[in-house]
């Protein structure tokens, strides 16, 4: 008999060792379904060999032998948990520098060591999963950082050009070569970004681009993450909770594995976390990560992102102004709280306590 041992934490308890059960699928392998509070581990062993098989769904563009690999990034970016808490560093180009100086933001913001200093501090406690941002900035900082998880965001754009001038795109600046040449440098990325703008007349050079990325990142046993944001002339409303689910779904097509978008309006008789919850049943096996949005207070954020992950559905969050525009030691709390909600199912009550320092 084939003997193993499952380390948990937190810990399971008697009632969730009632959960255990074991099923057989498809007469060719077996599978070990645990529950632990909202942590839920799937394990499938070959019945030939005794073999455990992936724990994450694994695209089938990923060649066989990088397979390995392609888990260890994910472990990277999701901290084992398949559940991701991102840390949005884009922010210098898409927003300049609204985001980093002005009324109500520490003077340490403005230097972009400080997205960095606080992605080391938290990888090492064990609370990031992937610092986001594009190639050029990563590459200024990295050999500082190098163990940090990166994710290399391929496009960006400013936020100068409106809509009213012209519809959105964003093409790539960097291709998966640039990419390579940072892990050739002993850099630990992870996976890439690609931001693609559903509903712009030039949807199709931004899907045609992702597609092709997301491919070639699955080669080489990497992850991808696609920011998808409905705008345009021909969007009215880039929240509708229609086209959020919409977007979602476009991801999975596109073959992203996790779909970053904005927290919707609510469709009627329904709440906005509720709303959420249909675009990450339509994102299919793409995990829906809600966008952190503007500062808010921490309860407020924290109770927002709660319910994002225990109504909503989603896989995860990218954060960026809620985390950045405090001083480094809040900063590095609220990460902290972020992750003990995304990853541990903690209440707010508890990331409230993680966050104050209690």
């Amino acid at each position: 008999m084939q003997s193993f041992c499952i380390h948990f934490d937190p810990p399971i308890n008697n009632r969730d060792l009632n959960n255990l059960s074991i099923k057989k699928r498809c007469k060719w392998k077996f599978f070990l379904r645990v529950q632990s509070r909202s942590l839920e581990v799937l394990i499938a062993f070959r019945p030939n060999t005794g073999e455990i098989m992936s724990k994450y769904n694994v695209p089938a563009d990923v060649p066989n032998d990088l397979i390995d690999t392609y888990i260890q990034n994910m472990d990277a970016a999701t901290a084992g948990t398949g559940k991701m808490n991102l840390f949005a560093c884009d922010q210098k180009i898409e927003h300049l520098n609204d985001d980093f100086y002005g009324e109500g933001i520490p003077a340490t913001s403005n230097d972009p060591g400080h997205l960095f200093e606080i992605g080391q501090r938290c990888h090492d406690a064990g609370t990031l999963g992937v610092l986001a941002g594009q190639l050029g900035l990563i590459s200024h900082y990295a050999r500082d950082y190098p163990n940090l998880p990166y994710l290399v965001k391929l496009n960006s754009k400013s936020h100068m050009v409106k809509t009213n001038q012209r519809d959105p795109i964003s093409q790539a600046m960097w291709d998966m070569d640039d990419v390579m040449a940072l892990t050739h440098n002993g850099i630990n990325v992870v996976g890439i970004g690609y931001t693609i703008y559903i509903g712009s007349e030039f949807e199709h050079e931004m899907l045609s681009e992702a597609a092709q990325f997301i491919r070639q990142a699955h080669e080489l046993g990497m992850i991808a993450v696609v920011w998808m944001y409905p705008r345009g002339k021909a969007v009215s409303n880039e929240k509708d909770p229609q086209l959020i689910s919409g977007a979602a779904g476009v991801a999975a097509c596109i073959g992203a594995d996790f779909a970053k978008v904005n927290y919707p309006s609510a469709f009627d008789g329904m709440t906005e976390p509720e709303s959420l919850a249909v675009a990450a049943e339509a994102a299919g096996r793409c995990g829906i990560i809600c966008s952190g949005g503007g500062s808010l207070p921490a309860d407020a954020f924290l109770q927002r992102l709660h319910d994002q992950m225990t109504v909503g559905n989603c896989m995860g969050a990218a954060t960026g102004r809620n985390i950045h525009q405090r001083d480094t030691e809040s900063a590095v709390r609220m990460t902290a709280a972020c992750h003990a909600i995304i990853c541990e199912g903690a209440s707010v009550e508890k990331a409230m306590e993680i966050f104050n320092g209690n």
